[in-house]
């Protein structure tokens, strides 16, 4: 695709919407929705990756409670014709067809490559890539499997919703501190993944999310590792204006 001048890409992800509790969530869910806003002119496509929700689980006939704001202005982009692309963080792995049906917006669950004005694209929200973190690829494993997702939807969604939303606040409380440091180029699991990837497939970006810490590491002469940060501590954006990709703060 080659961009219309004047037009840009925008990309952002780990909103964690209902984290930690209902009134903190909406003061960020407004300002995600004022943010949606102020780009919207100029918005040629719009990348979410991930962790959208704390959590997410698309009953058949029941619909979580809550994030009217957001999805309302997703639907209204989507309406403009401003194409928006969804990608699954472990906080939101189980999406079914709902954004698809409900408010036209593709949803994928692996990294997946783009190319825009010559530049290539891979974009994915980035849990359980790279070295290590094999606890959390068996449980992702677990978790991506249909009878597993099926035995949750048995349960009534008070108390399905209740145990997914305490397992959440347990992992953010293991986290820590530790998505506020930079782990250097050994350390960073996304980096290592990234050098691999290189080794059979160039690109000119890679984006992700998850790590809650804004990066931009050059990997080579070329190419470059962009993790967007989060709207939780950073409200922290990537924005591709058809010649570079840059990596900055909302603030209003």
């Amino acid at each position: 695709m080659q961009l219309p001048p004047g037009k840009n890409i925008y990309f952002l992800s780990d909103f964690h919407l209902g984290a930690p509790d209902e009134q903190e969530s909406l003061i960020r869910e407004k300002k995600i929705v004022r943010f949606l806003d102020s780009v919207k002119e100029k918005a040629a496509e719009i990348f979410i990756v991930g962790d959208l929700f704390d959590f997410w689980y698309e009953y058949r006939k029941v619909v979580p409670r809550g994030y009217v704001r957001i999805l309302g202005k997703l639907a209204e982009l989507t309406d403009a014709g401003i194409p928006v692309h969804f990608f699954v963080g472990n906080h939101d792995m189980w999406m079914n067809d709902y954004f698809q049906r409900e408010l036209n917006i593709p949803v994928y669950f692996e990294p997946k490559a783009f190319t825009y004005n010559q530049r290539k694209f891979l974009i994915g929200h980035g849990d359980g890539l790279g070295p290590g973190d094999h606890g959390y690829k068996f449980l992702k494993k677990v978790f991506r499997n249909p009878v597993c997702q099926w035995l949750f939807g048995v349960l009534p969604p008070v108390i399905g919703m209740g145990v997914a939303n305490f397992s959440s606040s347990k992992s953010r409380a293991a986290t820590g501190a530790a998505d506020d440091v930079f782990l250097g180029e050994s350390g960073e699991w996304l980096i290592h993944y990234c050098k691999e990837v290189l080794q059979q497939h160039p690109y000119d970006y890679f984006v992700f999310g998850h790590r809650h810490l804004p990066i931009d590491f050059r990997l080579n002469d070329r190419s470059r590792y962009v993790n967007l940060g989060d709207w939780i501590k950073h409200f922290s954006y990537a924005v591709f204006d058809g010649n570079e990709l840059q990596l900055k703060q909302y603030t209003e």
